[in-house]
């Protein structure tokens, strides 16, 4: 992502294919080994007990990501697959999240810095993960397990076009009727 001020930044997402929830572990201007290895020691110790429903972590060949980073998940018994060269149709999942990111967020809020993007992240994470329906969930969230009830208030709309139209509630909003 770029920053108002013109500056690159980067960021680590980890999408579970099943549920699909996101994990957005970092923000830095100098992605690493180093740092993409801790990033996935983050993403493994906030996963815990979760890590044993994972098969498998399938990633791109940048050079980020070095033989330090793969055994991390290969220690929680991860099979780790590397997607084709310039194939992103391999990883669409992770492509549409990072799309989703772009046009949902980063399009509407210029980032000034790492812990402005950290923090905006933050949020579209909780409700990416919380309150954002998912088509391939039946317009459920990640975090939930059945949908809500919804809430219809039809005497407060009623109250409420009253109060702008200056009409009475039983009108049907036509141009007579807001004439009265």
């Amino acid at each position: 992502m770029d920053t108002a001020l013109g500056h690159r930044l980067y960021a680590l997402a980890f999408l579970e294919h099943g549920t699909p929830r996101l994990q957005l572990t970092g923000v830095t201007a100098h992605p690493t080994r180093d740092w993409a290895t801790q990033q996935a020691r983050n993403v493994a110790a906030d996963l815990g007990t979760r890590m044993e429903s994972l098969r498998f972590l399938l990633r791109d060949r940048d050079g980020k990501y070095g033989p330090a980073f793969d055994a991390v998940f290969e220690s929680e018994d991860l099979d780790v697959v590397l997607s084709a060269p310039r194939a992103p149709r391999m990883n669409a999942h992770c492509e549409r999240v990072i799309g989703s990111i772009r046009r949902e967020v980063l399009d509407h809020i210029p980032i000034t810095c790492e812990a402005h993007a950290r923090q905006i992240l933050n949020a579209y994470q909780q409700h990416y993960n919380g309150q954002r329906p998912h088509r391939a969930r039946q317009q459920l969230p990640p975090d939930a397990d059945q949908q809500t009830a919804p809430v219809h208030d039809l005497e407060g709309r009623r109250l409420l076009r009253t109060r702008i139209l200056g009409a009475s509630s039983t009108s049907t909003g036509t141009r007579a009727d807001v004439q009265r």
